[in-house]
């Protein structure tokens, strides 16, 4: 197959694994771009939760494949010290060899010039056509289109929608949010999209070493069964309904609303949020409790019916693919 994605970056399949806190373990990265796509690493994950020191991490990676892998940057200015070390992580990825960024949450024309100096590619998150448009003046190569069934901190609009708002701006859009099977996949092709990318459906794999209950809980969810939750990092979050989540509540308190809709306050209580909530994204993979935890899911939950491995799950997403482009060439 080919599309502006396999094309920016160097892969048979357009379909990423996008980067996941906490499930972006090296071997799942890996094994996504092994079986022809692309794995992208998230660095908060590869150091904090699974123990690697960044550069070693990415030579992990690379021990374990030498396809093209992404990195993700999420690139909001919440502190000077974490641009720092952001701006340590893309170099350092930089020299690993990474090609290939997606950035998140800020405006990414910095990691654009840093990048596109060794002929690299950065794709940037939108969920609407404003942030996509800052995207495009800051010189991105692409728009991963994060739509309602994303899990995490999911967009407002659907996919076709998405596309419909955002795909007249010149550059390849990518589908992120509701793609668990082959026949998702090969429907967003044919609306016009160069790729996808998906997290839901890789934590439900082999290779991922999330814990079997946070695996077992995507394949048991329906799509009913996610909902989005304000009490986890101040925004709302697309996770399974579990009595964990129940008891926690899904709308912030009325002192957080007041402290997140303050300019000077907003940053603090983004803060407080993030910490219990990496707190409990880390116990949230290796829990075993009946509560469920933390788990976050999109709604592509409704179409995952069995825990399987990396390649498995490529195998029949070419294989549709090739079928529906042999059906409209002879169309």
């Amino acid at each position: 197959m080919r599309t502006a994605l396999t094309e920016d970056a160097g892969i048979a399949v357009p379909v990423m694994c996008g980067a996941m806190y906490p499930c972006s373990n090296p071997e799942l990265v890996a094994a996504a771009s092994q079986a022809g796509g692309l794995g992208v690493l998230q660095p908060i994950s590869l150091t904090y939760v699974h123990g690697y020191q960044f550069r070693a991490g990415i030579r992990k990676i690379r021990s374990l494949t030498d396809r093209p892998i992404g990195m993700n940057a999420l690139i909001e200015q919440s502190s000077k010290t974490y641009h720092r070390q952001m701006e340590k992580w893309i170099d350092t990825a930089l020299e690993e060899g990474v090609r290939f960024f997606v950035t998140s949450l800020g405006k990414p024309d910095w990691v654009v010039r840093r990048v596109e100096v060794v002929g690299g590619r950065v794709y940037h998150d939108v969920t609407e056509r404003k942030w996509a448009q800052k995207g495009v003046d800051s010189g991105v190569h692409g728009l991963i289109a994060v739509n309602a069934r994303a899990g995490g901190h999911s967009g407002h609009l659907d996919a076709r929608a998405l596309l419909d708002d955002i795909g007249d701006l010149g550059l390849p859009v990518i589908c992120a949010g509701g793609i668990g099977t082959d026949l998702e996949f090969t429907d967003v092709l044919r609306l016009g999209y160069a790729g996808v990318q998906m997290g839901t459906r890789f934590i439900a794999t082999d290779e991922c070493t999330a814990s079997v209950e946070y695996k077992q809980a995507i394949v048991d969810a329906q799509e009913g069964d996610i909902v989005h939750s304000e009490r986890l990092t101040g925004v709302p979050v697309a996770v399974i309904d579990t009595p964990f989540i129940r008891r926690l509540g899904l709308r912030a308190g009325p002192v957080a609303r007041w402290m997140l809709r303050g300019g000077r306050t907003k940053h603090l209580m983004r803060t407080i949020y993030a910490l219990r909530s990496l707190r409990q994204l880390r116990r949230s993979l290796s829990s075993t409790g009946a509560d469920g935890d933390y788990w976050q899911a999109g709604r592509s939950v409704a179409g995952i019916t069995s825990i399987e491995p990396v390649a498995s799950i490529f195998e029949r997403f070419a294989k549709a693919a090739r079928v529906s482009l042999d059906a409209e060439q002879a169309e």
